[in-house]
This record gives C-alpha cells, sequence and structure tokens, in this order.
C-alpha cells in the first residue's frame, strides 16, 4: 500500500475561516494533513514575521481529529514553525495554503499573506502552492473549487512543482456559468490607486481609512486577470528571487558606480547637483 503524502495546510484568514475548512476537506482526500494557521485574521500582512514579540503555538480544538495548531504569528511563521518545530524531521510532501477570502491575482500576491506562507515554504525548498477564491462576499460559497483544488494539488504532487516555485491559484467568484478550465499565466501588470479617506473619532481625532481602486494597464491576453475574466481558473508560478535581470545590464553599461570607470558616450553624470555631459 502506497504511503499517503504528508500535507501541510495554513492560511491567512485564521484557522476559524471557511476557506480552510474546504482546503482541510479536500487535502484529507489526497493524504496525511498537518494544519499550523493563524489564530487570527491576518489577511495584507505579507512576508512579515514575528522577530520582536513572543511567538505562540497552542493545539487548536478546531479540528478535533486533526493534528492542528493555532499561531499567533504570520502565516509566513506558521509556516517557520511548522517545519522547524510542529513537523521536525517529517518532511511535507506539499504545502498548500487557503483557500483566501478574496482575490491574490495580479499586484496583490505582494501583499498577500496566503501567498506568504507558499512562497516561504518554496524558500524552504518544499513544494507549495496558495489558493484564493475572487469573492469578497459575507457568505461565499467555496463549493465550485473543490475539484480544481484537488485535480491541481494531485498533479503538483505527481510532476512536481519547480524548485524555487510556489504556485498562485485564483478562482473565479461562483456563477451560473461553469468554469471554463484551467490556464497558467503570467502576473498582470495592474496595482491599487490607493486613497486614505480621512474621518474623525468621538473624541475629535483624526484617523484615516485606506480605499482606492484596483487599475489594470495590462490588455495581455496570458495574464492571470484575463483568465479570471473569461471565467478560467488562474495559475501563476511565483518566484522569491526578486532580482530584475534585465536591470543588471543597463545598470552596468549606462551608470558610473566606479570613479575610476569613465562613463560611456551620452550618459550623464550628476555632481553638486549639476548635470554635465
Amino acid at each position: 500500500m502506497a504511503k499517503k503524502p504528508l500535507i501541510l495546510v495554513s492560511n491567512d484568514d485564521g484557522i476559524t475561516a471557511p476557506g480552510i475548512h474546504t482546503l482541510v476537506k479536500v487535502m484529507r482526500k489526497i493524504g496525511d494533513v498537518v494544519i499550523v494557521a493563524p489564530d487570527g485574521p491576518q489577511s495584507g500582512m505579507g512576508h512579515a514575521i514575528t522577530i520582536g514579540d513572543t511567538l505562540r503555538l497552542d493545539k487548536s480544538l478546531i479540528f478535533p481529529d486533526l493534528e492542528s495548531y493555532e499561531c499567533s504569528g504570520t502565516p509566513a511563521d506558521c509556516v517557520k514553525i511548522a517545519k522547524h518545530h510542529v513537523l521536525r524531521d517529517r518532511k511535507p510532501d506539499i504545502v498548500v495554503s487557503g483557500i483566501n477570502h478574496g482575490s491574490n491575482s495580479s499586484i496583490s500576491v505582494l501583499y498577500s499573506g496566503t501567498m506568504s506562507a507558499a512562497i516561504e515554504a518554496a524558500i524552504e525548498g518544499l513544494p507549495a502552492i496558495g489558493f484564493s477564491l475572487c469573492d469578497y462576499g459575507h457568505d461565499i460559497d467555496f463549493s465550485h473549487t473543490e475539484k480544481y483544488v484537488e485535480m491541481i494539488t494531485r498533479q503538483a504532487l505527481e510532476f512536481g512543482i519547480p524548485h524555487g516555485v510556489a504556485l498562485n491559484v485564483n478562482f473565479p467568484k461562483k456563477s451560473d456559468k461553469p468554469i471554463a478550465g484551467i490556464r497558467v499565466c503570467r502576473q498582470a501588470r495592474a496595482k491599487w490607486e490607493e486613497e486614505f479617506d480621512e474621518r474623525q473619532d468621538p473624541m475629535g481625532r483624526s484617523y484615516f481609512w485606506l480605499t482606492g481602486k484596483f487599475v489594470n494597464f495590462d490588455k495581455g491576453a496570458d495574464t492571470d486577470e484575463a483568465a479570471l475574466a473569461q471565467n478560467y481558473v488562474s495559475v501563476v508560478p511565483c518566484q522569491f528571487d526578486m532580482t530584475a535581470s534585465h536591470a543588471i545590464v543597463q545598470l552596468n553599461n549606462e551608470w558610473n558606480l566606479n570613479p575610476e570607470v569613465k562613463p560611456t558616450e551620452g550618459s550623464k553624470t550628476i555632481e553638486s547637483g549639476h548635470e554635465e555631459g
């Protein structure tokens, strides 16, 4: 009898969130599940880790029949403490995070706690997937994601994920239309144009509430935003090496970073606020 894969589950919405219950439900069909998740919401924490405060880890009663823990830290903390303390010598075959309550497509991946758990796993050399549903409603339905979560996870276990890569998987909101399929995409070039709404508390002191709108500048048909708009599941391979390799050539060839090297013709140097050349 084949040994079941060991699956580590985490998220950023907290261990009581509906999305992680759906994810755990699917993962139990695939392998042996260990859960280490935040004890409360940690959305938008990006890749923050706890270094100046205590980190607490308690056994959870949310999943009484599974090995599960609630952590006071961030999603990245959860993966770190799971690998080095909870699992110790047990290496998970895959780490899955989510299912997030809301989109993590395009630029949102940089702020995402869901994806930070997956990226942290990739840093640790573990295959990882972050799952998110593009729905911010109060009582959202995750049921249409289940077969795709299972399919993608099983294929990741069978065929592998490239080393140092985590998959960012986003699902379209449930509608009358069935999901059209799965597309492997690139991250769309888009951003949030933020505004700060200034308000006053009952004591007359100002405070601010972050608002804004999402703007997609990318008209490419091969992006995650394009796939989701056409009711496809988007899969974006992400890496933690953020080196802009194309910029190395420009910096080496056009900048004058070494005083003994003369700048190339046509370049400018700036000294004491004056441009020359």
